[in-house]
């Protein structure tokens, strides 16, 4: 009975730190100390690329998946034109040759474009894949739309674009405020019953939202913009919450929404109707050249490893957690072998106290997203 006790005892303060911690939004700080990698130290030729990609797994909750999976957004809608069809399949279905078994898009992206893409890029290996979309936008009429009805008429469609028979990672776009987290997690739940979706994702959720979520339908992977030039996560909460609830972490956007990889700069232009990033204020011009010396950080490290600065910046985000699965995005398969590189890189304890004491004495210039997309942001 005393063992009984205790346990009852152990799991009331546990539910009491969590339950504190989601409503004080109180972060983990991540130090030096409690940093690691686990992809394996593999020197490779220049940008790491001539060595094929060794490609550890990690787990989202209880979803196995590559250590490094694939955004497919940029390909389909929001940076720029539509990439031609065929080129957006061969860069997936590379991906895939390469290790790659986690994909991630969303009904929003085109719209619906992106979710046909990716279904069929993937038909031909569907069961060895894992495909995350996402619900939550009212797409015909604006807005956001999270009821339950409207998310099971979601999941149909989906399913039906994507070429499957299941889901393999359901998330919510955007929290809803007008609909109780805990009706979206029982309509998810209902839908894992039947076997349409596997698992439960939220996207730009805070603590309080993952909780109570959390409590009703076990989530396996929360997504938000995590990157080596914005670091929310680490002081919201949001990242604490995952690693104290067994919950999986993916960061988009994880080099700085393709800023990190120096190739953009204050005289790159963004297409106003087509680019998302034209009215985001942290890639306006004066932003765009104050926060040069991120990257400039990034590539003197990278030169002196023989590495590139978006593979050093992913490498840093899997370093941080062992839960944390980033999915950069590209079109272009010579981008895509790049990205990979940065699996067989593994930071020291040195190389990140090393870039964490550089970092800590510059400043991120302007917000991350326009007024308009943080609302929707919780």
């Amino acid at each position: 009975m005393a063992a009984n006790t205790s346990k009852k005892s152990g799991d009331t303060s546990r539910r009491k730190f969590i339950h504190q911690t989601a409503i004080a939004g109180v972060g983990l700080l991540l130090s030096p100390n409690i940093l690691s990698a686990t992809a394996d130290i593999i020197k490779t030729g220049p940008n790491n690329t001539t060595k094929e990609t060794t490609m550890n797994t990690r787990k989202l909750g209880k979803l196995e998946v590559s250590a490094l999976g694939a955004g497919c957004m940029s390909i389909s809608a929001n940076y720029g034109a539509a990439a031609d069809k065929k080129q957006g399949i061969k860069t997936i279905q590379t991906a895939f040759e390469k290790g790659v078994t986690f994909f991630d898009t969303a009904e929003v992206y085109g719209p619906y474009i992106n979710e046909q893409l990716v279904g069929e890029a993937l038909a031909p290996f569907r069961n060895q894949v894992i495909i995350a979309t996402k619900f939550g936008f009212n797409i015909e009429k604006g807005g956001l739309n999270s009821t339950p009805a409207h998310i099971k008429k979601v999941v149909d469609e989906s399913l039906k674009r994507l070429k499957t028979d299941r889901i393999d990672l359901f998330y919510q776009h955007r929290v809803d405020p007008n609909v109780p987290i805990e009706e979206v997690a029982g309509a998810v739940k209902d839908l894992i019953r039947e076997g349409k979706v596997l698992h439960f994702g939220l996207s730009e959720a805070n603590t309080t939202t993952i909780l109570k979520a959390h409590l009703v339908q076990p989530i396996s992977a929360v997504q938000t913009e995590y990157s080596f030039m914005e670091r929310s996560v680490e002081t919201n909460g949001v990242l604490a919450i995952c690693e104290e609830l067994g919950i999986g972490f993916v960061p988009w956007g994880p080099v700085g929404m393709g800023y990190l990889t120096g190739k953009i700069n204050a005289q790159t232009k963004f297409e106003e109707r087509l680019d998302l990033r034209s009215a985001f204020d942290r890639f306006n011009p004066a932003n765009l050249a104050a926060n040069m010396p991120i990257v400039n950080l990034l590539n003197s490290f990278a030169s002196s490893r023989n590495a590139t600065a978006s593979q050093i910046a992913l490498a840093w985000l899997m370093a941080q957690k062992p839960f944390v699965v980033p999915i950069p995005g590209t079109r272009n398969i010579p981008h895509l072998s790049e990205n990979l590189g940065s699996v067989n890189i593994q930071l020291t304890m040195a190389d990140l106290h090393e870039l964490e004491t550089e970092f800590l004495k510059l400043k991120v210039s302007g917000g991350r997203m326009n007024a308009m997309q943080m609302k929707v942001c919780e």
